[in-house]
């Protein structure tokens, strides 16, 4: 955990003297970048701040009802409109991830822009491509330490719906709804507070958890009775998903989120991958328990990274090559990824 003190005055001098404010979330937002970049969006607005929100690329549908994201301005259907939005800002934060490819098609013009850059994330190494980096691994979401950061500058607690519902799914996405990171006691202090302010839990759980298509629970079905596959000796299970089974079941954008995460279900399975096939290449994603260290394998042999629990990469090759592959290097390395509750 670090001092976010040494943080606060040079960040609130950012703030107060910007009078273009740009907030960009990550590629492939997910609710923890959303919900971060929201909650801020809707401090400044409080704070009456001429701010602006671009993601790289589209939302998913389950993160459409939030206060605010019509406001939200996208790269690649909009290039020309986005690149006005960079080039105008004096002060542009980035929220939720640390390197600089993570801003997709955006990330030459945001890299050239004359804007101050700060950055706001929780993932380890983050790289130097900003004028301030606050990074703390050791809060759960994005999220809760744009809260903490919001609540230093503010002198109080700052606390509105939409802020608050923002921040509310930013946390309770990126911890699975308290099944995995590294929340603390701190941070359900923090949710406390947001229930106190009058959020609607069981509304927003819904809109997050239940909020899907026929489709997508049938998807859902198949990945688990075709798809998964279970290495009992290796404490291992795993579910691969072609373009083609995407196809049939009408996948759209979203659709697979939290499949990586079933397998741990499984009585003795301590780390689960998920394969999605793309164009291009494979996307994976990976869940572990206890000590088993998910985001050091991603990024010793997948181009990825993420937290030790929850990590993710990807690998150029075929999706029945790349299985082959990711089989491999867990049998190689089992002395190393000890596979501990």
């Amino acid at each position: 955990m670090i001092d976010l003190s040494k943080y606060t005055k040079e960040l609130s001098e950012l703030f107060s003297s910007s009078e273009n404010i740009l907030i960009i979330c990550h590629i492939n937002p997910d609710g923890d970048s959303i919900g971060a970049q929201l909650a801020l969006y809707h401090y400044f607005k409080a704070k009456g701040k001429n701010v602006s929100l671009l993601s790289p690329n589209n939302i998913q549908e389950f993160l459409r009802w939030m206060d605010g994201i019509d406001e939200l301005n996208i790269f690649i259907k909009d290039r020309k409109k986005s690149k006005v939005l960079i080039d105008r800002a004096d002060l542009i934060v980035m929220l939720d991830f640390n390197q600089s490819n993570r801003l997709g098609e955006a990330e030459d013009y945001v890299i050239a822009s004359k804007a101050k850059k700060v950055i706001i994330d929780h993932h380890l190494d983050p790289k130097n491509f900003a004028d301030l980096i606050i990074s703390d691994p050791s809060k759960c979401s994005t999220s809760e330490l744009v809260h903490e950061l919001v609540c230093d500058i503010n002198g109080k607690n700052f606390m509105n719906r939409s802020y608050a519902e923002a921040l509310y799914v930013g946390i309770i996405t990126d911890t699975g709804n308290f099944e995995h990171g590294s929340y603390s006691s701190r941070t359900f202090r923090i949710v406390a507070d947001l229930l106190d302010s009058g959020i609607l839990k069981e509304k927003i759980i819904n809109l997050i958890y239940n909020n899907f298509s026929s489709d997508r629970i049938r998807l859902q079905g198949f990945a688990l009775n075709r798809r998964m596959v279970v290495l009992p000796e290796l404490k291992t299970a795993y579910i691969y998903l072609s373009k083609d089974d995407l196809k049939e079941y009408n996948h759209v954008k979203g659709d697979t989120e939290g499949f990586v995460n079933m397998p741990l279900s499984i009585k003795g399975i301590n780390f689960s991958a998920l394969f999605i096939e793309k164009e291009n290449f494979i996307k994976l994603s990976f869940r572990s328990k206890g000590q088993f260290p998910s985001n050091e394998f991603a990024s010793l042999y997948f181009s990825g990274g993420g937290h030790m629990n929850a990590s993710g990469g990807e690998y150029t090759d075929t999706l029945g090559n790349t299985i082959v592959y990711f089989l491999k290097v867990l049998k190689e390395n089992v002395w190393r990824f000890e596979h501990q509750v």
